[in-house]
C-alpha cells in the first residue's frame, strides 16, 4: 500500500515538473515570437524605406550630372525633397505605432495619392514599354492615413512594373465606390504568378522574383506584399489576387470609404 502511495506521489511530482517546464517553454516561445515579429517588422520597414531611397539616389545623381541645366537640376532636387518628406512621414507613422499613438486618419483623394506616387518614382514607365492607365474619379475619396495607403499602392505598382520588365505591357489602376467600401484594382499584363504560389505570396519572406539566370528567390526580400496585407488588415479591409502565368496579375483591395464625419 505504501509503495502505491509513493508511486502516486512521485507521479504527481513528475506531472507538476512537466507542467512547470511546459509553462517555461511557452513563456520562452512567446519571447522568441516577439523577437521574430520585431525582426520581420524591421525588415518590412527597411524594404519600404528602400523603395524611397532608390529614387532619391537617382534624383540626386541627375542633379549632380546636370549642374549646368538649372531647370533639370531644380526639378530633380524638388523631387528629392518630396521623397525625403514622404520618408519622414513614413518614419513618423512607424514611431507613432511603436509609441502606441493614434495616427491621424482623414478622407483623402485616391487619385491624388496615385498621382503623387508616380511623381515620386524616378523612372517613367513608358521607357520600359509600359503603358499606365489610371481610371479613378477625381472626387473619389478613401479614409485612412495617406502615407499608409500610398505604401500599399506603391508596392503593388512596383511589383507590376517588375513583372513587365523586358516585355512591356499595360498597368491599370482602377477604383470605384461600392456599397460599403471602395474597390481598388491594380492589374498588369506581366509574367503572372503560378497557381501553387498564389496562397503564399502574402507571407513574409516569400518571393517569386527571379534573377537573370532564372533562379527563384535570389532577389527581392518577399516583404512588400506582406506589408500591404498587414496595412489592409489593420483597416479591416481585404486584398485578393488573381493571376495566370504569362497573362498577368490583378490585385483587388477593398478599402474603407470616406468617413462623413471627417474632412
Amino acid at each position: 500500500m505504501t509503495s502505491i502511495i509513493e508511486k502516486r506521489r512521485s507521479l504527481h511530482r513528475d506531472i507538476e515538473d512537466k507542467s512547470r517546464q511546459n509553462n517555461d517553454l511557452k513563456f520562452q516561445m512567446g519571447q522568441l515570437q516577439a523577437l521574430a515579429n520585431i525582426g520581420v517588422s524591421t525588415a518590412m520597414i527597411a524594404h519600404e524605406i528602400n523603395n524611397l531611397l532608390t529614387p532619391l539616389g537617382s534624383y540626386a545623381a541627375l542633379a549632380l550630372q546636370n549642374g549646368d541645366d538649372k531647370a533639370l537640376a531644380t526639378k530633380a532636387l524638388e523631387k528629392t525633397a518630396r521623397n525625403c518628406e514622404r520618408a519622414s512621414k513614413i518614419m513618423q507613422s512607424i514611431l507613432a505605432v511603436a509609441n502606441g499613438e493614434t495616427q491621424e486618419k482623414n478622407n483623402v483623394s485616391l487619385l491624388a495619392l496615385v498621382e503623387d506616387i508616380f511623381v515620386c518614382l524616378s523612372r517613367y514607365f513608358s521607357k520600359d514599354g509600359i503603358e499606365v492607365k489610371v481610371e479613378i474619379d477625381g472626387g473619389l475619396k478613401v479614409y485612412g492615413v495617406a502615407v499608409e495607403i500610398q505604401q500599399v499602392l506603391m508596392n503593388l505598382i512596383l511589383n507590376a512594373r517588375e513583372a513587365m520588365l523586358g516585355r512591356g505591357g499595360i498597368l491599370k489602376i482602377l477604383a470605384e465606390e461600392k456599397a460599403d467600401a471602395v474597390e481598388i484594382r491594380v492589374a498588369d499584363t506581366g509574367c503572372g504568378i503560378e497557381a501553387e504560389n498564389l496562397e503564399k505570396i502574402f507571407g513574409a519572406f516569400f518571393t517569386t522574383k527571379k534573377r537573370h539566370d532564372g533562379e527563384v528567390g535570389s532577389c527581392g526580400a518577399g516583404l512588400g506584399l506582406a506589408f500591404c496585407k498587414r496595412i489592409v488588415d489593420n483597416y479591416e479591409g481585404s486584398i485578393l489576387v488573381e493571376s495566370k502565368p504569362a497573362e498577368g496579375t490583378c490585385f483587388t483591395i477593398m478599402w474603407p470609404k470616406a468617413n462623413s464625419g471627417s474632412g
